[in-house]
């Protein structure tokens, strides 16, 4: 088990200090985000920047005893740079859509959020509290897009219990993946690792180990881990594996004694959405770790998408983690 000196955030407030990271937050009339955005604005952290009518956000503020002066609060259907903000969305968008259609589409707060990073104005944006996750990615893949090198976008969960981390994926975004896929994903999670001050040591998950089975299921992550080996020569990784040989250096000394993982990994990529959701969710309920996410990997610049039953404290530690992203470039 891999354990760091600090507390996850408190390391994450370290690297913020002083930096006023601009977030925008699309959903200003949430009070959970309203009540977030204020929390944070009173720090060195962030700046945050909130979507919404600023009478309207002030008397919610007013209503929760909050005081919203400190925030910058922008109107989206009356933005004085509209014009600027139409052209550069049909521009990005390459003729997929009118000046016309692109103006209804900036109605909506995503969007408009999505463009603000996408022209640099903010480095970020949390969303997803009253939205979907597709109403949260997709104008993200449309207008942000992937890394270059990156086809798809992945979500990554940090499971943290006190000082001790591990990354989880993919557990938010893709149902299946070929061997191509598993192998990018299990990349951008060793990415995600190392912000997070995580040295990665990769787990490529399975129902099988090193061949003890053979099936197509489990051929594919080995091919999967092959790959990952030639993209990333210098992480360690093993694959295919059970979890309890990734986990339990007992298990692995009988198992997998030649691997260079030996009970020690960190970062856990699992061969399904389903098998990453429900194995985030009994480390979360049984081993009483608290799940950081879901963080999307890949894009050009952090989008990330809230729980909508998320609480106030989520939506600070979300915020808080996308700005981390945004320093990494």
């Amino acid at each position: 088990m891999v354990t760091a000196r600090k507390d996850l955030f408190e390391e994450i407030q370290e690297k913020l200090e002083g930096k006023k990271v601009r977030i925008v937050f699309p959903e200003g009339n949430d009070k959970r985000i309203l009540s977030a955005a204020v929390r944070l604005s009173l720090t060195t952290h962030l700046q945050p920047v909130v979507l919404g009518k600023p009478e309207e956000l002030k008397e919610l503020g007013n209503s929760l005893f909050l005081q919203t002066s400190g925030l910058e609060i922008i109107d989206h259907l009356n933005y004085d740079e509209i014009d600027e903000m139409l052209a550069a969305f049909v521009e990005r968008r390459a003729g997929k859509v009118t000046e016309e259609q692109a103006r209804e589409l900036l109605k909506d707060v995503n969007y408009f959020g999505t463009m603000l990073v996408y022209m640099k104005k903010v480095a970020g944006l949390v969303s997803g509290a009253t939205h979907s996750t597709g109403d949260t990615v997709r104008p993200a893949l449309q207008i942000i897009k992937t890394k270059p090198g990156v086809k798809r976008t992945s979500g990554a969960f940090i499971m943290s219990r006190n000082a001790t981390r591990f990354i989880f994926a993919d557990c938010a975004i893709n149902p299946t993946l070929d061997a191509e896929g598993l192998a990018e994903v299990a990349v951008e999670s060793a990415k995600t690792a190392k912000s997070f001050n995580v040295t990665p040591r990769v787990a490529m998950l399975s129902f099988s180990t090193l061949g003890s089975a053979s099936t197509p299921d489990s051929q594919k992550v080995a091919e999967a881990t092959k790959l990952f080996r030639e993209k990333a020569p210098i992480v360690p990784v093993v694959g295919e594996i059970q979890f309890d040989a990734a986990f339990v250096p007992g298990v692995a000394k009988l198992k997998c004694p030649d691997s260079e993982i030996q009970g020690d990994a960190n970062v856990y990529v699992f061969p399904s959405l389903e098998a990453g959701n429900i194995g985030y969710k009994i480390a979360q309920r049984l081993g009483q770790f608290e799940a950081i996410g879901p963080i999307l990997q890949g894009l050009n610049a952090p989008v990330n998408d809230l729980s909508r039953g998320c609480d106030e404290i989520d939506v600070i530690k979300l915020a808080l983690i996308t700005a981390v992203q945004s320093l990494q470039g």
